[in-house]
C-alpha cells in the first residue's frame, strides 16, 4: 500500500495545507442549537463531515467527544470515518493513545489495521512510556500505509514540565521525542509517515525540527489562540513540512454547510498566505 506520507504529500498538495478537526465538545453542540446526547452528536458529526470531506485534505475528529456517549457514540465515529474517507478526505483519529506491550499493539490494531471498523489513515500518540514502547504502532502502519503523530512540544502550560525536561545526555525529552521520529523517517520519499504534534502557540520552540522528515501537525490555530502568521515563529525553516489544524475556528460557523465550507476556505487561505510567504 501507498504510505501515509505520501498519500498526505498528495492531499495537501491537491487541496491544501489544512486539516480541520471535529471535536463535538457540549458548547459546539449548543452553539449549534443540538441537544447533548447521542442524536445530537450524530447530526453534528454529519454535517460537519458533509461540508468538510470532499474538500479537507486532513480531517480530524477527536475521539474523546465521541466515546462520552458509549457504544453508540463509537458506532457513529466508525460512520464519521467512512463518510469522511468516502469523500475523498484523510482520516486523522485524535486519541493519544499510549501503553507498552499488547496493550499498545491492540490499540494499534483498533485504528491502524484495515479489517478494524476504526480504521483511519493515521493516529495521534503519546511517546511518555517511552518512544520505544509505541513500536507495534509503527510497525503495523506502516505495514498497511498508516501514520502516527508523536506528542512532542504541546501547546498546554503542563506540558513543559516533561517535554523541556533535560535527559542524562543533555537532549530534553521533546528532542529526544523528535530525533526517534526522525530516525523512523530516514530516507522516506516524499515525505515520512511518522509525524509530531507541535502546538501552534508556543512561540519560538527552541528545539530543532529540521531532520524530522515528516510531517509537523500544529494544533491550536484559531479559537486557541494560534495564527497561521505565528506558525513561522514556530517553525523557521520546518515551514514547509507543517499540517496547520483549525477546530472552533471553523465548526462554530456551522450548522450551516455553506457558512462551515466559507470557514474552512478563509482558514486554508490564512495557511496557504504565512507558508508562502515563508518560502
Amino acid at each position: 500500500m501507498e504510505s501515509f506520507g505520501a498519500r498526505l504529500h498528495r492531499a495537501v498538495a491537491e487541496r491544501g495545507p489544512l486539516c480541520v478537526g471535529i471535536d463535538p465538545h457540549p458548547g459546539l453542540l449548543a452553539r449549534w442549537g443540538l441537544s447533548d446526547d447521542a442524536d445530537g452528536l450524530e447530526r453534528f458529526a454529519r454535517t460537519a463531515a458533509e461540508a468538510l470531506g470532499d474538500r479537507i485534505a486532513v480531517v480530524k475528529p477527536q475521539s474523546a467527544f465521541f466515546e462520552r456517549f458509549g457504544a453508540r457514540g463509537v458506532g457513529i465515529l466508525e460512520s464519521t470515518i467512512r463518510q469522511l474517507r468516502d469523500a475523498g478526505s484523510l482520516v486523522l483519529l485524535d486519541v493519544k493513545r499510549g501503553d507498552i506491550g499488547s496493550t499498545v499493539s491492540a490499540y494499534a490494531s483498533a485504528y491502524l489495521d484495515p479489517s478494524s471498523p476504526l480504521y483511519v489513515d493515521a493516529v495521534t500518540a503519546s511517546p511518555y512510556l517511552g518512544v520505544g514502547s509505541l513500536a507495534p504502532m509503527f510497525e503495523l502502519a506502516a505495514a498497511h500505509g498508516g501514520g502516527v503523530f508523536v506528542l512532542a512540544l504541546t501547546s498546554n502550560p503542563e506540558g513543559a514540565a516533561v517535554q523541556r525536561a533535560v535527559t542524562a545526555d543533555g537532549r530534553t525529552v521533546a528532542q529526544t521525542v523528535i530525533d526517534e521520529i526522525s530516525q523512523l523517517n530516514r530516507g522516506a520519499e516524499p515525505l515520512g509517515s511518522f509525524g509530531l504534534v507541535v502546538g501552534a502557540t508556543i512561540g519560538d520552540t527552541g528545539h530543532d525540527l529540521s531532520a524530522v522528515n515528516g510531517p509537523l501537525l500544529a494544533p491550536g490555530l484559531g479559537a486557541q489562540g494560534g495564527t497561521a502568521a505565528g506558525l513561522r515563529t514556530v517553525f523557521g525553516s520546518s515551514l514547509p513540512s507543517v499540517l496547520p489544524s483549525y477546530s472552533r475556528e471553523v465548526l462554530q460557523a456551522g450548522p450551516d454547510l455553506a457558512a462551515l465550507r466559507d470557514a474552512a476556505d478563509r482558514a486554508l487561505a490564512d495557511c496557504r498566505a504565512a507558508l508562502t510567504t515563508a518560502d
